[in-house]
C-alpha cells in the first residue's frame, strides 16, 4: 500500500484552515423541532382561540388523527399487503413527520395549558412518547444505514474503515509511537469485555477518550515529521501539508475504531429503548381515549 505522505500526495493548502463541517442531519432535525415548538408556543400566546372553541377543537382533532396515523408504521410489519406499499425508509420518514406534527397540533390546541387530570395524563404521556421518539431516531440511525432499515454489520464497518488492512501501520510507519498508540487503542476498544458498563462507556465516554488519543498522536507526530523534513529537504509548506495529512489519517482511523466499537452498544440501547417506549404508547392511547370521551360527555 502506497504511503499517504509521499511526494505524490494530493496538495493541501498548508495555510488554509480546514473546511468547516456543516451541521449533521441530527442537528438540523433538532433545530427544526425546537423552532416548531417555539412557533407553537408563540401561536398559543396570541389569543386567537381557546382549546374549547371551534378552531381549538378541530386543531385537537387534527393532532389526534396524526397521532393515530403513527400506528401505520408498526402495523406495516404485521399486515402483509402493506409490505408492497413503498419502501421502509419512506414509512419511517412519514412516521417521524407524524410524530412531530401530531404533538405540535395538540400543543397548539391546548394553548400550553392543562385543564383536567385526564388531559394532564394524556399531555404528559404524549410528550414522553414524542421525546422518546426523537431519542429513538437518534439511536436508530446509529444502528441502521440511513433510513433504509438495513442494519450495518460489524464486518462491514471494519472493512469500510480499513481496519482489516492495517492501514495505519502502513501509512504511519515513520512514527512508531503513534502507530503503537493507535493499534493499542483499537485492540483495547474492539476487545473490550461485553456488558452494560462497557456499552455505556463506549457511548458516553469513548468519544472523549478518542480525542485524548488524537491530541497525543498529533503531538507525537511533530518530531518524526520534522526529521523527515530535514532528511528530504521539505519546505515549510510541504511540512505543513504532510502534517495535515498525517493528522487527518489519525483522526479517520480513531473515528472508525469508535464507530466499530460502539456498534453493539447502540444495538443494545435501541433494544432497551424499544422496551421502555412501548408502555408509554399504550398509556398515551388509553389516556387520549379517556380525554376525548370526557370532552364530549361534559
Amino acid at each position: 500500500m502506497s504511503s499517504t505522505l509521499d511526494a505524490t500526495a494530493p496538495a493541501v493548502p498548508p495555510t488554509a484552515a480546514p473546511a468547516r463541517r456543516r451541521p449533521s442531519g441530527d442537528v438540523w432535525v433538532y433545530l427544526v423541532i425546537t423552532a416548531l415548538v417555539l412557533g407553537a408556543w408563540w401561536i398559543s400566546r396570541q389569543g386567537w382561540f381557546k382549546a374549547g372553541d371551534d378552531l381549538g377543537y378541530w386543531l385537537g382533532v387534527a393532532g389526534g388523527t396524526l397521532m393515530l396515523l403513527l400506528f401505520s408504521y408498526p402495523l406495516r410489519k404485521y399486515v402483509r399487503p402493506l409490505h408492497r406499499l413503498g419502501k421502509v425508509k419512506w414509512w419511517f420518514l412519514a412516521h417521524m413527520v407524524l410524530g412531530i406534527g401530531g404533538p405540535l397540533l395538540i400543543l397548539v390546541h391546548s394553548t400550553f395549558h392543562i385543564g383536567s387530570l385526564n388531559a394532564a395524563v394524556a399531555m404528559y404521556s404524549m410528550l414522553v412518547v414524542a421525546g422518546s421518539g426523537v431519542i429513538g431516531r437518534f439511536i436508530y440511525l446509529r444502528v441502521h444505514r440511513s433510513l433504509s432499515g438495513q442494519k450495518n454489520s460489524l464486518q462491514q464497518l471494519q472493512s469500510r474503515a480499513g481496519l482489516d488492512e492495517s492501514e495505519a501501520r502502513s501509512r504511519l510507519h515513520f512514527a512508531p509511537e503513534v502507530e503503537a498508540r493507535l493499534l493499542a487503542f483499537a485492540a483495547n476498544q474492539l476487545g473490550a469485555r461485553p456488558g452494560w458498563s462497557t456499552w455505556l462507556r463506549q457511548v458516553f465516554v469513548l468519544p472523549a477518550q478518542m480525542w485524548v488519543v488524537y491530541f497525543r498522536c498529533a503531538a507525537e507526530l511533530r518530531h518524526p515529521l520534522r526529521q523527515l523534513a530535514r532528511q528530504r529537504g521539505w519546505s515549510r509548506s510541504d511540512l505543513a501539508r504532510r502534517r495535515y495529512l498525517a493528522r487527518k489519517l489519525v483522526r479517520r482511523y480513531l473515528t472508525s475504531v469508535v464507530s466499530v466499537a460502539q456498534f453493539t452498544a447502540w444495538e443494545r440501547l435501541f433494544a432497551l429503548w424499544h422496551v421502555l417506549h412501548t408502555p408509554f404508547v399504550y398509556i398515551l392511547v388509553i389516556s387520549a381515549v379517556v380525554h376525548v370521551i370526557a370532552v364530549h360527555m361534559y
